[in-house]
């Protein structure tokens, strides 16, 4: 930590260009200095919702009806075929 303070200025740079700096106490891993990243505003959010939207709508496959999804295992009669 001592070696931290005299080069702080330099280790925030380097965090924020993306590098992980942890910062130990005795040897042992005390804090990790990351970025902040900026908060998103609710517009970006709601565009980003919307498109996942019309994407997993434009994915989305109707498959069988789930009251008959097995009907080809049963004969006319209802039983097993």
């Amino acid at each position: 930590m001592s070696d931290a303070k005299a080069q702080l200025t330099e280790l925030v740079r380097r965090a924020e260009a993306g590098d992980e700096i942890v910062l130990t106490r005795h040897g042992q891993p005390a804090v990790r200095l990351v970025p902040v990243r900026p908060a998103s505003d609710g517009t970006a959010r709601r565009k980003l919702l919307d498109a996942a939207r019309i994407a997993g709508a434009a994915k989305a496959t109707t498959g069988p009806d789930a009251a008959h999804s097995q009907d080809f295992l049963y004969g006319d009669d209802g039983l097993p075929a």
